[in-house]
């Protein structure tokens, strides 16, 4: 991972293609996320572990799982070659930990609702903080309080886009932000400008 403690973390999700992925790494992302789970961005681990293996090192190779039984995420995790592991789900600290053994880094996804998750609360490494309708692709209110405290590792998610991405780092202060929806042409497809544009604007925000 390359970004330093002032430079903002930027993870662009739900990859699928070669173009996809060289787009995102040229235009300086920290961070690249293949979907495992029930999506129209969904790839297997044949398909993530050949994108992946495009993927310098500086860059952080993702997958994120939703609600998935604890052995298909080690067996996906461990046949793509990814090197961190996204969970969106109920999971219990005990999902957590028996991953963290597999020596993957582990990033938590809440949403936003009536509390305010804290990142480690599960042993995960980064917490990513996502709409109250997760997946939804559509904004939300980032400033009706507070989200997270100074010097926690945690990506804001949901409904980003390169036009308000600036506005939502200046509003909430994230360590990092997430988008997916928000840089395609339709569902599922990545448009290589818009992956450009949000980087661009999310560097001159953080």
């Amino acid at each position: 991972m390359s970004n330093s403690s002032d430079s903002l973390f930027i993870k662009i999700c739900g990859l699928k293609t070669e173009q996809d992925v060289d787009t995102a790494v040229e235009a300086g992302a920290d961070a690249i996320g293949f979907v495992f789970s029930a999506s129209p961005r969904r790839i297997d681990a044949a398909t993530a572990a050949r994108l992946s293996r495009r993927v310098p090192e500086h860059v952080l190779t993702v997958g994120v799982f939703r609600e998935e039984p604890l052995d298909d995420v080690r067996s996906l995790a461990t046949d793509s070659g990814i090197r961190a592991v996204q969970l969106h789900g109920p999971e219990e600290r005990a999902y957590y930990d028996d991953l963290a053994t597999g020596g993957w880094t582990l990033i938590r996804a809440a949403a936003f609702g009536d509390s305010v998750p804290r990142c480690g609360e599960f042993g995960e490494d980064m917490l990513l903080l996502d709409a109250p309708v997760p997946g939804s692709g559509i904004a939300w209110d980032w400033s009706s309080r507070p989200l997270a405290s100074d010097g926690e590792k945690w990506l804001l998610a949901g409904g980003l886009t390169p036009e308000n991405v600036r506005d939502a780092v200046a509003a909430t202060r994230p360590w990092g932000v997430d988008v997916s929806s928000g840089v395609e042409q339709s569902r599922g497809v990545k448009d290589p400008a818009l992956i450009a544009e949000f980087v661009e604007a999310a560097r001159a925000a953080g």
